[in-house]
């Protein structure tokens, strides 16, 4: 089994890539940093350190190697091949890699017994299915567009793990090294899939998608974000150092919990499960040895502020619900200098 992994940075090696790879699937990584694409090549393995807080345990994902994304070429061979493939790439750089998806598409459509080819989009935008299957549309003519709607499956992804920026500390002997969690479900949406949905290791198919990505965008990204802004008012360089301090701890709860009530009432999934997994995160933003900077969790202000990501769509999701979202207005608030429009 062939799987492409369209992009090799800490999702793409850290979580995904390694899924793929304990899953029996041989993992064509495809990127555009050169020292990437070169010691991939040349190793066809690397090591991924699950760090627990006070320990870690390592192991090696084998079975790869690395595509150049600036030649389309074999990119597109690679796409003609696969099994399954997934993106990575972050949100702001979706737009560069959809000329390489439409030839590699056109290309595998050549052989009309190849299988649908299921996309994995891993990426935090609400609509991400949407949006990338839209723009490879532009690239086709109306043949293909009708293959795109019956061959293609865009699935959308939330990914819970926590990857943070690697340090030459973390990498040590190996530049490939990733740290990360231990936390490794993968949920997906059934809904999306064309055909066979394929084998892979973690993996929960899950329909009605739209809750667990509201789940991760109102709950972990909200929460994750407002550590980093309360701790960027303390002056501290970690999320773990701003998480420690309780009253930190107590607004950061608060304020995932409002969400959680928000989202149980629209999705009628029991509160109770939605707390434990508020209690969960907490714990994990704890986790010392990730490293995780309030800088890094903090940056991209203008997306994280857009009405329907993390901070005003947790608002507004609880104010659609009849929930008052007093927690976060004054997380919020406290950070941006007064109360958050909605």
């Amino acid at each position: 089994m062939k799987a492409v992994m369209y992009g090799a940075g800490n999702i793409g090696r850290g979580f995904i890539g390694q899924l793929l790879s304990q899953s029996g699937y041989e993992v064509a990584f495809v990127d555009v940093a050169e020292p990437v694409i070169e010691q991939l090549n040349r190793q066809h393995q690397y090591p991924v350190r699950i760090l627990y807080g006070d320990r870690y345990e390592e192991s090696m994902v084998q079975n790869v190697s690395c595509v150049d994304g600036k030649d389309t070429g074999a990119v597109a061979e690679a796409i003609a091949e696969a099994d399954v493939m997934a993106t990575a790439v972050g949100v702001n750089i979706l737009k560069f890699i959809i000329g390489n998806i439409a030839a590699g598409l056109k290309k595998r459509w050549q052989d009309p017994t190849k299988a649908p080819l299921n996309i994995i989009i891993c990426e935090n935008l609400i609509g991400a299915d949407a949006y990338l299957k839209g723009e490879v549309a532009k690239l086709l003519n109306d043949e293909e567009k009708k293959l795109l709607d019956e061959k293609v499956g865009f699935v959308e992804a939330s990914i819970g793990r926590m990857v943070p920026v690697q340090t030459d500390e973390m990498k040590g002997d190996n530049p490939l090294r990733v740290c990360v969690e231990s936390y490794g479900v993968l949920p997906v949406d059934k809904a999306a899939f064309k055909g066979e949905i394929p084998p892979i290791q973690n993996m929960l198919p899950f329909t009605p998608f739209a809750f667990y990505i509201e789940r991760k965008l109102f709950i972990h990204n909200m929460g994750h974000a407002f550590c980093a802004y309360l701790g960027s008012l303390m002056g501290v360089e970690y999320i773990w150092q701003a998480i420690a301090d309780p009253t930190v701890e107590l607004l950061v709860q608060r304020a995932m919990q409002q969400s959680a009530i928000g989202l149980s009432v629209k999705h009628g999934v029991p509160y109770g499960e939605l707390n434990d997994h508020v209690l969960d995160l907490l714990n994990r933003f704890g986790n010392k040895q990730l490293g995780d900077t309030v800088k890094r969790v903090g940056n991209d202000l203008n997306r994280k502020l857009n009405p329907n990501d993390r901070i005003l769509g947790a608002l507004n999701l609880c104010l659609s619900q009849g929930v008052l979202p007093k927690y976060i207005e004054q997380t919020g608030g406290g950070h941006f200098g007064g109360n958050l429009p909605n």
